[in-house]
């Protein structure tokens, strides 16, 4: 990559998050290569880890299984999806010769000061989706009820995997969907259409990879991804949708496992149209904090070091 004075380096317009891949190699054979080393590798590293915990559950006497979830059961399916962070690295070097912190941000890493910000106003957001819930039919068969389950070393076991490996897990998917795919997306389609693109479908496949889900559910999830899409391209990285998608699992894993069926919360594939107020509630409240937050404390949106200055010449 050339180095440039300042001036002539710099584009007319700013590189939003979505255009990241424009600092590197472009082009649909190049996105190839890249869709390829995630598959294969993705395949391949996914196998890996199921392997390595089921080894070790069965050093310690137990089994890696997810209908019903076990807690290695649950430690397997959190690091399958830890792995696409550093498949989804990979591929931008190996497809695009950019190093991995471009999928953070536009300034090349992770904020870690925003994005301790993003899970405070995550909190806020979940209060409000607890307000707006208790005017809403709760719905039948919920994963939640009034009474809390019985303590016992099963239940430690599920605790230390939620609290320890599911910010993994959750991290995974954004570095996936909302990293990788939205930057691809926003590559290969130009003009207006680049931001919507890259933002609706990379979430209409974060719905489907859920699997089978009844409608509300998969609204739900196409929503939240929607949000987590559209933050990451307005504030130029995925510390809010890891914030947001971080304190969501936490949430749905910990009030299932102490009050409900943790199971039922992996595979929710009932629901009903009553559980989206609540939800969306804390999506568009988390969305408005956020732009606010970021307006306030001047978040950086966009890269405004140049293409020929290439990505690694500053931060």
């Amino acid at each position: 990559m050339l180095s440039a004075d300042p001036g002539p380096a710099r584009p007319e317009e700013p590189l939003g998050y979505h255009q990241l891949h424009r600092l590197g190699r472009q082009g649909i054979g190049w996105s190839a290569l890249a869709l390829f080393v995630t598959v294969v590798v993705g395949y391949v590293a996914a196998n890996v880890v199921v392997l390595a915990v089921a080894v070790v559950a069965d050093l310690a006497g137990t089994t890696v299984e997810t209908d019903p979830v076990t807690p290695a059961g649950l430690t397997a399916l959190n690091l399958v999806w830890a792995v696409a962070i550093p498949v989804t690295w990979l591929a931008l070097f190996a497809g695009h010769g950019l190093r991995p912190g471009w999928l953070a941000s536009v300034v090349g890493r992770v904020r870690w000061r925003w994005l301790v910000v993003c899970l405070g106003l995550s909190l806020v957001a979940l209060v409000a989706t607890i307000v707006v819930s208790m005017f809403f039919p709760q719905q039948p068969g919920a994963e939640v009820s009034g009474e809390l389950n019985d303590w016992s070393a099963r239940t430690r076991d599920f605790v230390l995997v939620i609290v320890l490996l599911t910010p993994l897990q959750a991290a995974g998917e954004e570095f996936a969907f909302r990293g990788y795919l939205t930057q691809a997306f926003g590559g290969l389609v130009g003009g207006r259409l680049a931001a919507p693109v890259a933002v609706a479908v990379p979430a209409l496949l974060f719905a489907l990879a859920h699997g089978a889900q009844s409608a509300p559910v998969f609204v739900d999830r196409l929503a939240f991804g929607l949000v987590a899409g559209a933050l990451t391209i307005l504030t130029g990285g995925l510390e809010a949708g890891i914030a947001m998608h971080v304190l969501n699992n936490w949430t749905a894993f910990g009030l299932a496992l102490a009050f409900g069926d943790l199971d039922a919360s992996l595979t929710p594939d009932g629901g009903t149209w009553w559980t989206l107020p609540g939800t969306l509630t804390q999506s568009f409240v988390f969305l408005g904090l956020v732009l606010w937050s970021a307006r306030r404390r001047g978040v950086e949106t966009a890269w405004e070091g140049g293409v020929l200055e290439g990505p690694g010449s500053r931060r």
